[in-house]
């Protein structure tokens, strides 16, 4: 926090510009000072409500007015507490009992700092994934769209980026949906595993409830139900040290950077396209490519995908190591590191589906330049057909392969050796050895003849696994996304 009475000027600090450029205000709320503090005061009045139902010598006037000053926050006297204390929570406490002098002496009764630091970041990390999963399921539909439109249309596949096969437009955006659907569900997983510490006191055994309800075990259960629930939880951890497993960090990471992934190959995919001028990113009417080179259309939203998409994934070795080293029931060399780590995974998360939802609903596709590139490699790859065409007019398939082979590699250096077209077809048409077959080389060299199931595979794989996935997100499928930088 900055010094009380200290002017700030924003221009002249380090800003992160996961926040000041990138990220959209919910993500970035999601994470701010004021969604957790709020959240601290929150908790405080669910424990005071609790322990009242269950018996506890707490006023009807002490709820009310916590309940009154849920959103009344002075960050300057907490400030000022926390630079006297240097304990963030007991300066968050006297601030809350400043303007809740009545109920002053049960905020916090029997709890630990990590019942309210702990169970506000499981609250925060399950509420960053429910701002994801719609903005997830947004560039899957968006992506559905793409490859339903573009199912027939053949391409030139690549493997080892070398040409292969003919794949189509719409099978290869499959490829891409497919690893977004493995994530869809790897988020909803992560979110739906995630449960609440509760109250369970300094070292987690609910020693301090135990004492408050006299020994009724019953109680001290009780309470931790309701307070789980009034938060939002169906379940707490059973069993915690001072604060909720590490492991569980550990989890929430490793699905954000498997998404990070799965972003990185999409927008490389789209990069490399966009050098071939298959497909390209959407480009603004007054959009500048290079300062230099005007001409240029740089594919720059995809690339920072991969930019931010590259830190994502790195950021699960923060909480393996911190899980790694935790000490018996908790040591603090988790704290700083979490602050960063957990916010930043969530933040450039949420920035990289934006931008790819941006980017999903603009594709431009070149089909004449996809069809050029076709006609370059498609002789090759019918070689093999027109074998079988020589040999049922009656033709020997060895001599047929040989002629083939010579005519195959002639064609090949004046691609190669003299910067020419690919003349394979017009040498077959040239030489009166392939005259029985001549009037079939048109439906020879049909390229949706060497597409396979690739039309029939995505209208299955859209019909049965994509548009069921995205149900429970139709309502927020709605409008489009426009970057701010």
């Amino acid at each position: 926090m900055a010094a009380p009475g200290e002017e700030q000027d924003v221009m002249a600090r380090y800003r992160s510009p996961l926040v000041s450029r990138y990220a959209s205000a919910e993500m970035a709320y999601n994470f701010s000072e004021r969604k957790k503090f709020s959240t601290w005061r929150r908790l405080w009045l669910y424990l005071a409500q609790a322990e009242k139902s269950l018996g506890l010598s707490i006023t009807d006037e002490q709820i009310r007015e916590m309940e009154a000053n849920l959103d009344n926050i002075d960050f300057k006297m907490a400030a000022e507490e926390e630079k006297k204390l240097r304990h963030d929570v007991m300066a968050h406490v006297h601030t809350f009992a400043h303007c809740c002098p009545k109920a002053a002496a049960i905020i916090h009764l029997g709890a630990t700092s990590c019942y309210v630091g702990d169970n506000t970041d499981l609250i925060v990390l399950r509420d960053g994934f429910n701002l994801l999963l719609p903005k997830l399921a947004r560039v899957i539909s968006r992506l559905a769209d793409f490859a339903e439109k573009y199912a027939d249309m053949p391409a030139l596949g690549f493997t080892h980026y070398q040409p292969a096969q003919l794949t189509t437009v719409g099978k290869r955006c499959c490829l891409w949906i497919q690893d977004l659907c493995m994530d869809l569900q790897n988020l909803e997983r992560a979110r739906d595993d995630l449960r609440f510490r509760g109250v369970k006191g300094t070292t987690g055994t609910q020693a301090s409830f135990l004492q408050l309800f006299e020994g009724d075990h019953s109680k001290v259960e009780e309470l931790d139900r309701l307070v789980t629930e009034k938060a939002g939880f169906k379940r707490a951890y059973m069993v915690t040290g001072q604060t909720y497993s590490r492991k569980v960090d550990i989890g929430v990471l490793a699905v954000l950077a498997s998404l990070g992934a799965s972003i990185h190959k999409i927008c490389t995919d789209i990069r490399l396209l966009a050098n071939l001028k298959e497909i390209e990113e959407p480009f603004e009417k007054d959009q500048i490519g290079s300062s230099a080179m005007p001409y240029k259309r740089n594919p720059m939203r995809s690339e920072r995908c991969c930019s931010l998409a590259r830190h994502l994934m790195t950021l699960v070795m923060d909480p393996l190591q911190t899980a790694a080293v935790q000490w018996f029931e908790r040591t603090l060399d988790d704290s700083a590191n979490r602050r960063v780590c957990l916010a930043e995974a969530f933040l450039t998360a949420d920035i990289i589906l934006s931008t790819l939802q941006n980017v999903s609903e603009g594709l431009v596709v070149y089909p004449k330049v996809i069809e050029r590139r076709i006609r370059q490699e498609l002789p090759f790859m019918a070689t093999e057909n027109i074998i079988m065409a020589m040999v049922k007019a009656g033709g020997n398939r060895q001599d047929c392969h040989e002629k083939i082979r010579v005519l195959s590699q002639q064609a090949a250096a004046v691609v190669k050796q003299e910067g020419g077209d690919n003349d394979f077809i017009a040498r077959v048409r040239a030489d009166p050895y392939f005259s029985p077959i001549h009037k079939q080389l048109e439906s020879l060299l049909d390229p949706s003849s060497f597409t396979g199931r690739a039309p029939q595979q995505v209208a299955k794989f859209l019909k049965e696994e994509v548009r069921p996935a995205l149900i429970p997100y139709q309502s927020k499928m709605g409008g489009k996304v426009e970057l701010a930088l």
